[in-house]
């Protein structure tokens, strides 16, 4: 799955050494491990994570990353409790680790702290053996590492961000660009013709008696005049308009039998580079389907809602192979991770799913 997140492999592959270790422990007899509790409550956390990715694909905000951070460490601390092989007491390095991410380093310092506390306390009489003094010096300098990961990530993610608010800038500043380019033209174009109109007018009043024959040239070409001004406001407001995903996905789908098109919500909180991306991605996921899948039936949906626009592409075929990471697809991915989005491609034998999920800018 891709997502916008830093690192976030790091809890699944230490969930797995867990599982792996606790299972291996429990059949060799080297330690008592509740292996039915060990596998749930390993899978929870799997849930968690996998439920916060595809809410937030970027950055959880506070109020909710509280609330996890508070039921995945009474999970870790579980998990400690019925895992024979001592593993599970790692887990509690991931959350000075996920703390980062919402808190900052000073929060995650103090939790590490807190773990580290707990580390000893669970561990009565550690001063008095060499190995359980090795392995608290090994947890603190996890920690210390861990730390270390997630400023480098937080970095990386914050530099990410600052990056596509500057293209996000650099497209209201062409926007805004081009809203006076068309204002000018407007200004120019419209009051020629508007000024000659009012010359032809008072021409063919003037002649109207005298000169019936140059009268009537006047009006015609004063029509003329007016037709082309009319012309040209139209295409000029065309411009101005804002790009509608639904009316262009309307088009993209017309005619096309094994197309069917469903939209829900509007589009109106969302910024027009982020639609554009949906429709290009729209675009590639059909061409796709027909071109590498040999389907026979796509179903295009596009959802809106306050926080979020998610697109679905989804056939009927035989999957895409070798092709599903092909040139079209990595420019969609870089075109969806600049506006702050992410893409999940799965891809089977019994047919394809896109999905390209966009959030609403300021929630990213």
């Amino acid at each position: 799955m891709f997502t916008s997140r830093p690192a976030f492999w790091v809890s699944p592959v230490m969930c797995a050494a867990v599982l792996v270790a606790g299972v291996y422990a429990a059949v060799s007899g080297l330690g008592d491990t509740d292996v039915p509790l060990l596998v749930g409550g390993l899978v929870v956390l799997a849930v968690f994570d996998l439920a916060e990715f595809r809410r937030y694909p970027v950055r959880t905000p506070k109020r909710v990353a509280v609330v996890l951070l508070a039921l995945r460490a009474v999970a870790y601390v579980g998990l400690a409790y019925v895992d024979g092989s001592g593993l599970a007491r790692l887990l509690l390095l991931l959350v000075p680790f996920t703390a980062y991410f919402a808190f900052g380093r000073a929060v995650a310092v103090v939790l590490a702290v807190a773990c580290l506390a707990v580390a000893v306390v669970s561990t009565p009489g550690w001063y008095a053996h060499v190995e359980q003094v090795s392995d608290l010096v090994m947890f603190v300098v996890g920690m210390v590492l861990t730390i270390t990961m997630a400023a480098v990530a937080v970095r990386e993610r914050d530099g990410r961000i600052r990056l596509q608010e500057s293209h996000r800038t650099v497209a209201e500043l062409s926007a805004a660009a081009e809203r006076a380019r068309v204002a000018r033209d407007l200004h120019d174009d419209l009051g020629h013709h508007l000024t000659a109109i009012v010359v032809l007018l008072e021409k063919a009043a003037a002649f109207h008696e005298r000169e019936p024959g140059t009268a009537k040239a006047a009006v015609l070409d004063a029509e003329r005049s007016a037709r082309r001004a009319l012309g040209e406001v139209r295409e000029s407001v065309r411009s101005l308009r804002s790009f509608h995903l639904p009316a262009a996905l309307d088009e993209l789908v017309a005619g096309q039998g094994d197309v069917t098109l469903t939209v829900s919500g509007s589009p109106e909180e969302h910024e027009t580079g982020a639609l554009h991306a949906l429709y290009r991605a729209a675009q590639e996921g059909i061409t796709n389907a027909r071109r590498h899948a040999a389907a026979t039936h796509i179903s295009v949906a596009v959802e809106f809602d306050a926080e979020r626009a998610r697109l679905t592409v989804a056939d009927d075929g035989r999957g895409m192979g070798a092709a599903a990471e092909g040139f079209g697809l990595l420019g969609m991915r870089e075109r969806v991770a600049l506006a702050g989005g992410r893409v999940d491609l799965v891809s089977t034998p019994a047919g394809t799913r896109l999905t390209v999920t966009i959030p609403v800018a300021g929630l990213a």
